[in-house]
């Protein structure tokens, strides 16, 4: 072997083995797909017009949005809260949604909010939460927590609550009695502002608590 030859056969030599040396450094990872807990689409900072039987009724946004379309119940996923508006058919707004976290199962058309779950209707009361549920097929709005709604000067509070799709009809279960909102903040001591003046903006919707 002369040396124009040695050269070239020896760098074959090193890669060679430098080849089968990391080839048996490497890891086989495998990554297990669970349809119920991997989703299939992320959608981030969404901001969008959803429609129902063709008709746009909903606005949406939300900072993450999950999809987990090959679970056994596809649903959607908001880990980092979401915030909606119903509108009439002429877009005004009938009621506006906010919460912490929220389910959406497809087929059911089954909302289920959870976290600080606070909605308001067009009469301008007021209605937080802990958990709420939003049925679209049957077009009702319900929970069986504690529930405190704001109407005015007024707070009623009770356990399990019903409604329409717009919160315009609605039954509060197991309530107490209505209190004057001045009389219950001198009550509880609490200096926080009337609720009127709490409203918040969509912008910052995702962001406060």
């Amino acid at each position: 072997m002369n040396g124009n030859t040695a050269i070239p056969v020896f760098f074959a030599i090193v890669f060679s083995c430098f080849t089968s040396c990391k080839k048996d450094r490497q890891e086989q990872i495998e990554v297990a797909f669970h349809p119920d807990f991997s989703y299939t689409s992320k959608e981030t900072n969404v901001n969008t017009l959803v429609s129902d039987s063709g008709i746009t009724r909903y606005k949406l946004i939300a900072q993450t949005w999950l999809i987990f379309g090959r679970a056994k119940e596809p649903y959607w996923l908001f880990p980092d809260g979401v915030y909606c508006e119903r509108f009439d058919t002429v877009f005004n707004v009938e009621a506006s949604i906010k919460a912490d976290t929220a389910y959406y199962y497809e087929r059911r058309k089954l909302w289920k909010l959870e976290g600080h779950v606070d909605i308001s209707n067009f009469k301008g009361e007021r209605f937080q939460t802990s958990q709420m549920f939003w049925d679209q097929n049957k077009g009702t709005i319900y929970s069986d927590s504690f529930i405190k709604v704001t109407k005015g000067e007024f707070i009623n509070e009770g356990i399990g609550f019903r409604s329409n799709q717009d919160i315009s009809i609605y039954d509060i279960f197991h309530p107490t009695a209505e209190i004057p909102f001045e009389m219950k903040r001198r009550a509880l001591g609490d200096e926080a502002v009337p609720a009127d003046s709490a409203q918040t903006s969509p912008s910052n919707l995702l962001t406060e608590k």
